[in-house]
């Protein structure tokens, strides 16, 4: 699934900007959600893909170390590019996310967008090393999508390497203590995507 994800992405990489602010909704306001509450000084953003969320977090955290780790060189090529000269302050790791990157160092946020959906199989571990990763009260802030009850979409989905079979949430739940958990209906109720923040148990 790995290097099917590494192929799909190497394509994509040219179009996604342009393309997935028509459906990869909840973005801007779970990272304002964290900025409300909480400062974090150290952050890794699991699929961090062309930079976007980055680039944010950067300007809303100044002070904070950011981190960053995605399978595809081609989508970490456009994210350096996006970062412009934030780049060279932001550690960009070419890899996927199979175990723990610094349980000894741990960060204080690590963020999930429209990530979890699209590691299958692996999902489950990849929320479980995010918690070896975080610090004491740490934050785990993700948003994804959650369910479709149209079977033609969900298998669309599917082809483009996404699982929406509402199973992201209950893990979540099980693994953090809920801060914030919001479901959320797109075009209509074609497709539901949740937003959720959670603290390190």
């Amino acid at each position: 699934m790995t290097a099917a994800l590494r192929q799909y992405y190497k394509i994509h990489s040219k179009i996604y900007d342009a393309t997935r602010w028509t459906f990869l909704f909840g973005r801007k306001q779970l990272l304002q959600a964290i900025n409300i509450y909480w400062s974090p000084g150290k952050i890794l953003e699991i699929g961090c893909g062309t930079g976007k969320n980055l680039a944010v977090l950067s300007r809303l955290f100044p002070e904070a170390q950011l981190t960053g780790v995605d399978l595809s060189e081609e989508m970490l090529c456009v994210a350096r590019k996006n970062l412009g000269k934030a780049a060279n302050l932001i550690k960009l790791i070419n890899s996927a996310y199979c175990l723990p990157l610094a349980p000894e160092n741990p960060f204080d946020l690590i963020v999930f967008s429209y990530t979890l959906s699209m590691i299958n199989p692996g999902w489950s571990h990849a929320i479980r090393c995010a918690s070896a990763d975080l610090s004491p009260n740490g934050i785990i802030a993700a948003v994804d999508f959650h369910d479709s009850q149209h079977e033609f979409f969900k298998s669309w989905m599917q082809i483009n390497h996404v699982q929406m079979q509402s199973h992201l949430l209950p893990e979540l739940s099980i693994n953090f203590s809920r801060e914030t958990s919001k479901i959320k209906s797109a075009y209509g109720g074609l497709w539901n995507y949740f937003i959720y923040i959670g603290r390190k148990l």
